[in-house]
């Protein structure tokens, strides 16, 4: 090739090069609008947790609205900028909401408002209910709620988003949709041989502590449509979604299978058996003596879903134990009485939504809750024991317990007992065909047809224990100028609304569990934070001891000896030159020491804070820097291929 030719060549070589990065430009940006228009839906969620990926419950909600339903999000980008926590936060907030719209299909629309002090939008959110909350000393609130609105003018409201609630953001937006997507109230079915409603008999003896109806059935009704069901029904009405079974005592075997029927017809049921009822052994009727027979069990029905709940033994547990008084005649005036027990938050399942938020639940008399051997069903532990428990014979609390000798004979076997579980699975009826109508009564015109196994799964809350809805287990109930005013002091109030709305909410909200969380910490700063603090505090006791050594050294220096006759000697003590320059050497021992105390906390905070913020750039830029060093690294192997073919 000639010297003419090489500027010629290597001029047609740049003018295609700049074509080549002219066209790739150009098709980088169809590709992006291309991509945005018919790919806007497509999604990548590369979280640990799959935090921004919605359930299957949640998707069954969104795809089944039938009516328009109207999200406003109110956000004041003030909160973010002050606390930037809450800034991380509102970003997955908006993120999940966003997600929620792409799968609603048209029929959920997001609004995001910021209401900046004394706008109209903030006394919007005011009168809608939403929380403001001052962020610092000029009064000026900031926003951070949400509100649902459907054709109906139905709302609902987060007041204020926690990002303590974090994992349960998709729980919270699910039910708030669900709810102004199923406006009416749910029927809750309540079965029982407690005098759940209060007894009239007992208010009209004037024993009205006896005859109220208990505290959770008011809170109940709060939020249902409560329906008494007979002890002898033999159909449960298709419009109650949700059965309450507790302590329902000898029912015969049409009423069991009425139950077995609601089940297998896809009805929800919590079924609340028991050993001994404490509530049924205080609350005797009007003029009869204490109640005897206090259990209950559904054997009938549990066998037949795999499902064991023994009656005839019941769970102590050391850990919780309440402290009740003891016989008179003891000297021992207190003692725990370990068939009455508090289950902490261990004992809690954290990942159910019914549970996870609740501090304490009270047990008394209490059995325990098994999955028989080979059952196909999925078990989940709702309320559990500790492992400092045992199972004893029911007649030991039945009759005149003895809580000194249960804890004297108290042998632990290291095991703990579930009372409160879930259960999931398809499910056989325990009756081949409906049993024989009883005498005296007549079959109902409307009787449904048999149901030999559930369609897909049941859903159903299985405790061993009733005593949970008994007052005097959480709740303290005082009268207040004519008004009755409860102090919970446990959840179990809670829990059983838990429980029932989750019930309610059908398989979608059943389904949810709570998720991971998106605010994560930097776990190997808070390990070298924990080991240098350990360190820190190591070294400061050393120097502040010597600090502490060298101020009374000083002090006696100054006031001169001390002890019997030295006050006047001390009055006369003239400090010497040597005295004086111990006092000097002293004093500067105290600089010394004190800034070698400053100097060791500045340098635990500035090692955290460097280690912080290289481990920040390096998460930040690491992954743009490998693929940076990739394109460049593929670049010199393809020019280096061009450079072989040309040779």
């Amino acid at each position: 090739m000639s010297a003419t030719t090489a500027p010629v060549v290597r001029g047609k070589r740049g003018l295609a090069a700049s074509v080549a990065l002219l066209l790739a430009a150009i098709l980088a940006v169809g590709v992006n609008m291309l991509a945005d228009r018919l790919l806007s839906r497509a999604r990548i969620d590369l979280t640990e947790h799959r935090l921004y990926t919605l359930s299957d419950g949640t998707r069954q909600v969104l795809q089944g609205l039938q009516d328009p339903v109207t999200l406003r999000l109110f956000y004041s980008r003030r909160l973010g900028a002050a606390i930037p926590q809450y800034g991380a936060y509102a970003d997955r907030v908006r993120a999940m909401l966003d997600e929620y719209v792409a799968v609603g299909g048209g029929r959920l629309r997001l609004e995001v408002l910021d209401p900046e002090p004394f706008s109209e939008t903030e006394d919007r959110a005011q009168a809608l209910g939403l929380q403001g909350v001052p962020v610092d000393q000029s009064g000026e609130q900031v926003w951070f709620g949400l509100v649902g609105v459907n054709l109906l003018d139905d709302e609902r409201t987060i007041p204020f988003f926690q990002p303590e609630r974090e994992r349960f953001l998709e729980y919270d937006l699910t039910r708030m949709i669900w709810e102004l997507s199923n406006p009416r109230r749910p029927v809750l079915g309540v079965m029982s041989s407690l005098p759940l409603n209060g007894d009239p008999r007992a208010m009209m003896m004037r024993q009205p502590g006896v005859g109220q109806p208990y505290v959770i059935m008011n809170q109940l009704r709060q939020f249902y449509t409560v329906r008494d069901v007979p002890l002898d029904a033999q159909v449960i009405e298709p419009d109650v979604q949700v059965l309450l079974v507790a302590q329902a005592q000898h029912l015969p075997d049409a009423t069991l299978y009425a139950i077995d029927q609601f089940v297998m017809r896809g009805g929800r049921l919590i079924a609340m058996v028991d050993p001994h009822s404490e509530s049924q052994a205080s609350r005797p009727s009007p003029g009869q003596p204490p109640a005897r027979d206090t259990s209950s069990n559904l054997a009938r029905l549990f066998d037949a879903w795999g499902i064991v709940a023994p009656s005839d033994k019941v769970v102590l547990d050391q850990r919780g134990a309440w402290r009740v008084r003891a016989d008179p005649r003891d000297r021992v005036q207190a003692v725990d009485y370990l068939a009455w027990f508090n289950v902490p938050q261990a004992g809690l399942n954290r990942s159910e939504i019914a549970t996870a938020e609740l501090a304490q639940v009270t047990l008394a008399s209490a059995g325990e809750v098994a999955r028989r051997e080979g059952a196909a069903i999925e078990f989940t532990p709702l309320v559990t024991s500790s492992e400092r428990s045992q199972l004893v014979d029911v007649a030991r609390v039945r009759q005149e317990p003895n809580p000194a000798r249960l804890l004297a004979e108290f042998r632990p076997d290291n095991q703990a007992r579930v009372i409160v579980a879930r259960i999931r699975g398809q499910l056989n009826s325990a009756f081949a065909e409906p049993p024989p109508v009883p005498e005296g009564a007549e079959r109902p015109a409307d009787f449904p047809a048999h149901r030999a196994r559930t369609e897909g799964a049941a859903n159903l809350i299985v405790a061993n224990d009733t005593d949970i809805l008994e007052d005097r287990f959480w709740v303290r109930v005082q009268d207040f100028f004519g008004q009755q005013v409860t102090t919970p002091f446990s959840d179990n109030g809670a829990l059983m609304i838990n429980l029932a709305d989750t019930m309610a909410g059908g398989e979608a909200l059943i389904g949810l569990r709570s998720r991971g969380e998106s605010l994560r910490p930097f776990e190997m700063v808070e390990d070298i934070r924990r080991s240098a603090e350990a360190q820190f505090r190591q070294t400061e006791r050393g120097l502040q001891e010597r600090l502490d050594a060298t101020e009374r050294r000083l002090r006696e220096l100054r006031q001169g000896p001390t002890g019997p006759g030295a006050q006047g000697q001390a009055a006369s003590t003239v400090i010497t030159p040597e005295q004086r320059a111990e006092i000097d050497r002293a004093r500067e021992e105290i600089r010394r020491t004190r800034g070698e105390l400053r100097q060791v906390q500045l340098e635990l905070r500035r090692d955290i804070e460097g280690l912080e913020a290289r481990l920040r750039v390096l998460n930040i830029v690491l992954v743009p820097a490998l693929l940076t060093v990739f394109a460049i690294g593929l670049g010199i192997v393809r020019a280096r291929r061009r450079a072989a073919a040309r040779g």
